[in-house]
């Protein structure tokens, strides 16, 4: 057992000679400084005439007695000596990063090395709100850190409706999630950020995380800066941004001709949406969204509410034509489960015609399609008016976009995508589409995580 410890800790030492650590050119630079220093040293002893005869000293007690060959000792000398400074500068880094913070010090090589490899990831917007961006979010962050949520600022349900009409902030919760699932999935604020209040006049029902965004948008003067200033809290990796910082609201037109007004209420509607539009219409989009779709390496819409979630974003001017100018891999991530008053009877082609008739722009090139039955909800799901979207796979192609199926489906409390699975296969079709070896419309079932990104 012993020997095993110490063949392991041996290992994890020659682990920070990994490439991709950006460390072992630090440490020969500071091999270089330190032969200047000597060399340097050893022309002010010469200039000064001082000899303190070590030399000398130390061939009499080793080379005088045979204890070492004369050919051998500088190399044995230099060798140790480099072997010196590698353990010292390792001991010294790792002795400041457990003073900071205890918890990664065990893991310190390991954190680094991924923390390097995310930061060369792909270069990915995921565009849409609700649920199914974070879960998206939740899975790419293990490929990549060059991640950018741009999130819809339409709700005006919930605790976010309620600090939208009660503080005029834009409303926070599908921030707040985004940001929460950037974050490090073992951070205590990241917990903190999800507790709701169950008790307390004028608290219940509210999200930490809600109240802490408002709370940063009054010190910061604006929505934009309180969500970086979030972001720093948590530590997250990548960047989150509302498509726009203007205080828009959603309005529809439902096939019966009546027009409804607000996201919940055209959430709950009884009548098929004919289309959606932005009040006022002239919002501005953020800079840093456009910029960010503009040099993206691919965009993802959805998953999420059609209509509510990922609609709304791309009627933002601007986003829309920003995605179809981008030489980006697109992609469109259809629901698994129509939703109720949403999108009764919708199949994968109606999903994908009703964005690109809503936004009347080539946003997406490809449709991911999950053909994977749920079966433990289902019949629940039923029950309320939700059943699984119909892969009517030959209608999405007469669209002209490229249909590409595969299993994701996760049940816990509710059915939706499996975060780690949805990530593998996108990554997947990534890498493929950037490397050039083409994209394959079938994606296996495979364990997630096995995927190497670059």
């Amino acid at each position: 057992m012993r020997n095993d410890s110490l063949g392991a800790r041996l290992l994890r030492s020659l682990r920070w000679l990994t490439p991709g650590l950006k460390v072992k050119r630090w440490l020969l630079f500071a091999i270089a400084g330190g032969a200047l220093f000597l060399n340097g040293f050893g022309r002010l002893v010469f200039a000064q005439r001082f000899n303190f005869h070590i030399n000398e000293y130390i061939n009499r007690q080793l080379i005088g007695r045979d204890a070492i060959s004369p050919a051998v000792i500088e190399w044995v000398f230099m060798i140790v000596g480099l072997v010196a400074v590698y353990f010292g500068i390792r001991q010294w880094m790792r002795s400041i990063v457990s003073a900071i913070s205890p918890r990664d010090e065990r893991r310190l090589m390991d954190v680094v090395y991924q923390r390097r490899q995310l930061d060369r990831g792909y270069r990915v917007v995921a565009i849409g709100g609700g649920t199914g961006l974070s879960t998206l979010l939740r899975g790419l962050k293990e490929y990549t850190a060059n991640l950018t949520a741009i999130v819809t600022v339409t709700d005006d349900g919930g605790s976010s409706g309620r600090l939208r009409h009660e503080l005029g902030v834009l409303p926070p919760g599908d921030i707040r999630n985004c940001l929460v699932a950037l974050a490090d999935n073992e951070s205590t604020m990241a917990e903190l950020f999800q507790y709701r209040f169950h008790e307390g006049d004028g608290l219940v029902g509210h999200s930490f995380g809600n109240l802490f965004l408002a709370a940063m948008c009054g010190i910061a003067g604006d929505f934009d800066r309180a969500i970086k200033e979030s972001s720093r809290v948590l530590a997250i990796k990548g960047r989150v941004l509302p498509s726009t910082l203007a205080n828009v609201a959603l309005e529809a037109t439902l096939a019966d001709g009546s027009e409804v007004r607000g996201e919940t209420s055209i959430s709950h509607s009884h009548s098929p949406i004919k289309s959606v539009r932005l009040i006022p219409d002239r919002c501005e989009p953020l800079d840093e969204a456009l910029e960010a779709i503009l040099a993206a390496d691919a965009i993802i819409l959805g998953p999420g509410s059609l209509y509510t979630s990922v609609m709304p974003n791309l009627l933002v001017p601007g986003i829309a034509g920003a995605v179809e100018s981008s030489m980006a891999f697109k992609i469109y991530v259809c629901n698994i489960m129509t939703q109720p008053g949403e999108t009764d009877g919708m199949s994968a082609a109606d999903h994908a015609r009703a964005l690109l008739d809503g936004t009347k722009r080539q946003v997406f090139d490809y449709v991911l399609v999950n053909v994977e039955q749920p079966h433990r909800l289902v019949k629940r799901y039923e029950l309320e008016g939700a059943f699984q979207v119909r892969p009517d796979l030959k209608a999405v192609t007469d669209l002209g976009v490229t249909p590409i199926v595969g299993k994701f489906v996760s049940e816990t409390q509710l059915v939706r995508h499996d975060a780690r699975k949805l990530a593998h296969s996108l990554m997947r079709l990534i890498y493929d589409r950037i490397e050039g070896r083409g994209i394959s419309t079938n994606v296996p079932q495979v364990v997630a995580g096995q995927a190497t990104a670059r």
